[in-house]
């Protein structure tokens, strides 16, 4: 078990449909042996847990990885300071971070997006 840094990318859909390689996030988080999020580590390593989301055109945002009540996982940032505008992964607890995999956010605007799993690497 290893923190590792994630990089997702902007998958295709309707506003973008080539995807987009300057959206999307790159985060610190606690994975198993088969890219899954492992809470018990997190909650020891939770301060090393940061995600920058990175969109083209804006700021890039600076938070952490959060684990909410009921077992999900947020991106929560750090200037909102308000769990409404957190951006939430859809089943994040289920998922696999590997390399090529797909994810999914709902993001603070409520549109769920995909992104693509393109880089791991240990912190």
């Amino acid at each position: 078990m290893t923190l590792k840094h994630v990089r997702l990318e902007l998958a295709r859909d309707h506003d973008f449909p080539e995807g987009a390689k300057d959206c999307g996030y790159e985060f610190v988080a606690p994975l198993d042996a088969q890219g899954k999020l492992d809470p018990a580590i997190w909650k020891k390593e939770r301060a090393q847990c940061s995600v920058t989301r990175f969109w083209r055109g804006t700021k890039p945002e600076i938070g952490h990885l959060v684990r909410k009540p009921g077992g999900s996982w947020a991106f929560h940032y750090d200037v909102f300071g308000d769990e409404d505008d957190d951006e939430t992964g859809y089943r994040f607890s289920q998922e696999s971070f590997v390399v090529g995999e797909y994810v999914s956010i709902r993001e603070h605007d409520d549109k769920m997006r995909t992104f693509r799993v393109v880089s791991l690497r240990d912190l």
